[in-house]
């Protein structure tokens, strides 16, 4: 005597006829849940690919311990283990040295992205002073101040008086830990890590300290940038 016995496991049905194992066939599902596409496209046309802007100074890619050029081979191969039937292609965009503004924003710009010419009306967001505030040790940014510790503050100041020239990263380790024992001393590496966590609290005015490929690091005057210095200051003494 044969017996079907049917029981539910991953949407399939099993039969077991005569103790032969066997899939039940099931009905395909409906093409909308087969397809995901990313968004809607206007009728008459079809997705063909998508571009990713990606905003990565010199100076954050230094800090990153990242290279463009490894970073592009790194995306490029993930597309194609990913993605083996696409096809990609860089583009470097470039800008004025020292040129503000947001990395990613500069290259949306300097790419010519089609969906920053589409607002007839840009909004402009309000400017904001800068008050680097050396006597009170803190940054205000506009209305907010930003949240420094007192190293990172130090750090800051330490570049900032001396305005215009690039200040390798051994003065900033023998004057921000000048009595430190070799085993709390800390390496350029360090110092790099320092300069990128400021650099994160100044948020859109992270260029004020600028990398000097290979060299160090540097302020320049900035027009909506204000120090304020006590009147004795002392570039070398805090």
């Amino acid at each position: 005597m044969s017996i079907a016995i049917t029981h539910i496991q991953s949407k399939q049905s099993t039969l077991v006829t005569d103790g032969n194992l066997a899939l039940a066939p099931q009905p395909a599902a409906p093409e909308a849940e087969r397809r995901s596409p990313v968004r809607a496209v206007p009728a008459g046309t079809e997705a063909r690919g998508f571009v990713l802007y990606v905003g990565l100074g010199e100076g954050a890619s230094e800090a990153d311990g990242i290279e463009l050029a490894e970073l592009v081979t790194e995306l490029k191969r993930l597309t194609a283990r990913l993605s083996p039937s696409a096809q990609t292609h860089a583009a470097v965009a470039l800008a004025p040295a020292g040129a503000g503004g947001r990395d990613v924003d500069v290259v949306r710009r300097a790419l010519q992205d089609p969906s920053l010419r589409k607002a007839e009306t840009p909004v402009e967001e309000p400017a904001l002073d800068v008050t680097i505030d050396l006597s009170r040790k803190r940054v205000a940014i506009g209305d907010d101040v930003a949240p420094l510790t007192y190293k990172e503050f130090e750090l800051l100041q330490f570049i900032v008086l001396r305005e215009g020239r690039t200040v390798e990263r051994t003065e900033i380790i023998d004057a921000l830990w000048p009595d430190s024992d070799d085993e709390a001393r800390p390496n350029e590496r360090t110092i790099d890590v320092h300069v990128r966590r400021l650099r994160s609290k100044l948020g859109d005015w992270a260029d004020i300290v600028r990398t000097v490929r290979g060299a160090g690091y540097r302020f320049d005057r900035h027009a909506d940038v204000t120090v304020l210095a006590p009147h004795a200051a002392s570039p070398d003494r805090f």
